[in-house]
């Protein structure tokens, strides 16, 4: 069997959760059967790996038309697989074109659903549009599509309710636990301002509405004076959210000793440094379909803040491996608090109780490593997806 896998996301161009994904999933998958890797971007040397680019003449056009380009350019060399597997919308049209013109089964993993990030139009204006449209259009026309959670499947078939509930199926994300892991580094911490004899909250993430940086940035005023304030943030979705985090940002800096904003991108094990130090993770989300960021913590032995909602409580087991805030959102997709108050308020409390207890946290971040290790491994999980591959290549 050849499985040809389309990603915009692969090693080194790799700037979230579905490029994680897709780099580890093929790795186990190479072990058990021949992956075609097609992504998006700079060459790459890697074997049965072929990257593509924007065709030169789109190369003014609105970059969701850019992506449809490079699409196309990928289809032709789907020719020969047995099913093509495609990742997040950049690439699902290129999985659903390639599966109509060659006649395979096209396999579709939803790391994100667009009718669940409304504010994707501020990035993308028109091209919100197109992208949702390919979406929808993709996911009806699929042999099957695999959600990273339970809630990660309800929220697709509350979102395509044409959908057939036998092809929505749950396979996990993972994690490599040998690859995070509890790392120590002091030098990189000195170098960052970071003081490990003191308690700290850690957030990693883009800035995106639906990572919630605002909401933890407000209960971080709240925390206990000698509290540390971690942010490993970057990649902005858009001007305003990154004034608005900005601002906020030096409104605590004003205020408190130890906030600390790392923008720049860290490599794996200065990541597993900073987390390993840390009293807590934060995971403030107001959409998370799982939450790769949750199980890196929780292999790094960190207990987990994290809000219930999505997938997040698939994850971190409520007063085993962390704590979970409960949150009421505005049912309109943008995953809105319905009291914005109350949530920043529970965020607080919630953190101040984790970080207040050092001997609990730990405890938790023993458990949240234990279970990491035991209920997301990669082999379980390549195991379950071509075990899918095989069902829908049978017809």
């Amino acid at each position: 069997m050849r499985v040809d896998i389309v990603t915009k996301e692969y090693p080194p161009e790799i700037y979230g959760g579905a490029g994680v994904h897709v780099t580890e999933l093929v790795r186990a998958l190479r072990e058990r059967v021949e992956v075609q890797v097609r992504a998006f971007g700079a060459p790459r040397d890697e074997v049965d790996t072929t990257a593509y680019g924007v065709p030169s003449e789109l190369s003014g056009a609105n970059a969701a038309i850019q992506t449809l380009g490079t699409d196309l350019e990928i289809v032709g060399g789907v020719a020969g697989a047995d099913v093509v597997h495609s990742h997040t919308w950049y690439a699902n049209f290129a999985g659903h074109i390639a599966g109509l013109l060659h006649g395979i089964p096209h396999v579709v993993t939803a790391h994100s659903l667009e009718p669940m990030r409304p504010w994707k139009a501020e990035q993308l204006g028109g091209g919100y549009a197109v992208s949702s449209h390919i979406e929808k259009t993709a996911y009806e026309g699929a042999a099957a599509i695999v959600a990273v959670s339970e809630g990660m499947r309800q929220d697709i078939l509350r979102s395509y309710p044409s959908l057939d509930p036998d092809k929505v199926r749950v396979i996990y994300n993972g994690i490599d636990v040998e690859s995070w892991r509890p790392v120590t580094d002091e030098a990189l911490l000195a170098a960052h301002g970071i003081d490990p004899s003191r308690p700290s909250v850690v957030f990693v993430g883009r800035i995106t509405r639906q990572k919630g940086l605002p909401y933890f940035l407000r209960a971080a005023e709240r925390l206990p004076e000698d509290v540390q304030i971690i942010l490993c943030a970057g990649a902005p979705d858009t001007p305003q959210i990154m004034d608005e985090v900005r601002g906020l940002v030096e409104g605590l800096q004003a205020t408190r000793e130890g906030v600390v904003w790392i923008e720049e991108f860290l490599q794996r094990d200065q990541l597993c440094a900073i987390l390993s130090q840390a009293t807590t993770f934060v995971c403030p989300s107001v959409y998370e379909p799982l939450g790769i960021v949750n199980l890196e913590a929780m292999a790094c032995g960190v207990a987990v803040v994290g809000t219930a909602t999505g997938g997040i409580p698939e994850v971190v087991v409520d007063g085993v491996t962390g704590r979970l805030v409960p949150i009421e959102q505005v049912q309109d997709g943008t995953g809105t608090p319905l009291d914005p108050e109350r949530f920043v308020a529970d965020l607080a409390a919630t953190l101040t109780e984790v970080v207040s207890d050092p001997d609990k946290a730990r405890a938790y971040g023993a458990a949240g490593r234990t279970r990491a290790a035991e209920a997301f491994s990669w082999q379980a999980i390549a195991d379950e997806t071509l075990a899918l591959y095989r069902e829908v290549a049978a017809g």
